[in-house]
């Protein structure tokens, strides 16, 4: 008995590298889309995604025929390392149509492009997007579309046999926020409907902006950027490319949509509008885009010399959803808005958007947990025999949630600071490493200074770019996750 217990203390390695071996092998599926997209267009990368293809697919299958685990047994290590190691693994095979295709970045470049994609982040080193090529141009936005409702949890619903104790451990090391709702008992039709949600959304999107000046295929890629909350575009201008109210309108809508816990859009969609209403998040998330559109609204119109146009009632909205969803889609240079402005996109970088949902940040369920700490602290200090908990929706939080939503803001800022401090020891202006820091651990992707409106990450140096990419990683899971992994507790039997 006690060898069986020894055993299952081990770290799973070849069961964990057969699980990579067939999630490789979905990613060379989703990698046939823009290779016919390249056959249709008739453009000259078919060949370098067809060798990714290939090589992708060889990569997987050889994991999962040669390897032969002993053990089929998941713990919560291997769950954590699976959920780790899968989004650097998809973004190493992702960057080889970078390398060998148009515009043939280097190894760097191509890995923070990838990166940037699957964790939804946004940002890119790529200078001129209008003279991609259509291939190119489908996988940068269908990366952000498999990572935005997370790939663990695609596995999840196409692989059955993971709906055991190491697919619980999966799901709560890859699904954002404080608390994890399971709709269905079993995790993987919980995944299933999840999926099920995200799929519907993005179809009725591409419909939509259809219907707009966008063509089918920017729609498509416009729709997959929108629901990941990821903020790709096929253009240099971004949305501001198309100047339409009817574009911005429906993009940001859809962005509301891809910042609601996920749980709650299900409910809705059951027809339970009421629970929704009632949520405390959901109307916290309301409050907070009106309140911060109605301030840069007053910033704008007071701004000297602003004449006002009909773009002034959606594109201070547009900026904000944007910006607290992680999106970082751009209609306009909001640099010109002023310093306060810029500050107030950083908190909103900072807190994000509500958990279960596709966007980063710090979520707005731990920042509203951690302001009722503190609040119900302060009362203490008045009244010191008072035994006051943090409820959210009529529901008092467990003091060990609180503590670890507490501990996570203090972990996040930790993160940015550091990294805000290498890229200024790399010669990155000052300014512009902050910025850069939040954006990248918070998956907005926005930058600023020269790496904003007009310019890109490519700026940044080689060691630059891999420091962000390490930032974007660390906040797509949630710093829990990289963090375990790289303590020596982790690997001790």
């Amino acid at each position: 008995m006690r060898d069986i217990k020894n055993t299952r203390r081990f770290v799973n390695i070849s069961m964990l590298m057969r699980i990579v071996g067939w999630l490789l092998m979905i990613e060379a599926a989703f990698m046939l889309i823009p290779l016919v997209t390249s056959i249709i267009y008739e453009e000259d990368d078919f060949t370098p995604f067809l060798f990714t293809v290939l090589v992708t697919f060889a990569a997987g299958e050889s994991m999962t025929t040669l390897i032969k685990p002993r053990s089929k047994v998941m713990g919560k290590r291997e769950g954590f390392l699976l959920t780790a190691s899968v989004w650097v693994v998809f973004s190493f095979f992702g960057m080889i149509p970078f390398l060998i295709g148009r515009p043939q970045l280097n190894v760097s470049e191509a890995f923070f492009e990838s990166m940037a994609g699957f964790t939804t982040t946004g940002a890119s080193i790529i200078n001129n997007i209008d003279n991609l090529s259509h291939g190119i141009n489908i996988w940068r936005c269908l990366m952000q579309w498999i990572g935005g409702m997370g790939i663990i949890l695609f596995t999840l619903a196409v692989l059955p046999a993971l709906n055991s104790s190491s697919g619980v451990h999966m799901f709560n090391a890859e699904v954002t926020g404080i608390t994890h709702d399971k709709l269905r008992p079993r995790v993987s039709s919980t995944a299933k409907q999840l999926w099920g949600i995200y799929l519907s959304l993005t179809v009725v999107l591409i419909y939509l902006l259809y219907l707009g000046p966008m063509d089918l295929f920017e729609s498509i890629c416009h729709a997959m950027s929108t629901m990941s909350t990821g903020g790709f575009s096929t253009r240099d201008g971004s949305i501001g490319a198309w100047n339409s109210l009817y574009v911005k309108s429906v993009i940001t809508i859809f962005m509301f949509f891809g910042g609601m816990n996920f749980a709650l859009i299900y409910r809705l969609a059951m027809g339970q509008g009421r629970t929704v209403v009632k949520n405390e998040i959901f109307r916290d998330y309301l409050l907070v885009i009106f309140a911060s559109t109605a301030l840069l609204m007053i910033v704008l119109v007071a701004s000297p010399g602003h004449l006002l146009d009909r773009h002034d009632l959606i594109d201070p909205l547009f900026q904000t959803v944007s910006t607290l969803t992680s999106t970082g889609f751009l209609v306009t240079n909001f640099e010109h808005w002023g310093p306060f402005a810029m500050m107030l996109m950083i908190v909103l970088m900072f807190c994000g958007a509500c958990a279960g949902s596709t966007t980063g940040g710090a979520k707005l369920d731990r920042v509203i947990t951690a302001w009722k700490f503190l609040r119900n602290e302060i009362y203490r200090s008045i009244h010191p025999n008072i035994i006051k908990g943090v409820s959210i929706s009529g529901k008092v939080l467990p003091a060990d949630v609180v503590t670890k939503a507490i501990a996570f803001l203090g972990m996040y800022l930790c993160i940015i600071v550091i990294g805000a401090l290498m890229l200024t020891a790399l010669g990155l202006p000052f300014f512009d490493s902050v910025f850069s820091s939040f954006s990248c651990t918070g998956n907005t992707g926005l930058g600023a200074g020269i790496t904003g409106y007009g310019g890109s990450y490519d700026m940044v140096s080689n060691t630059g770019k891999w420091i962000l990419s390490g930032l974007m990683l660390t906040g797509r899971l949630e710093i829990f996750t990289v963090l375990t992994i790289l303590t020596p507790a982790f690997w001790k039997r």
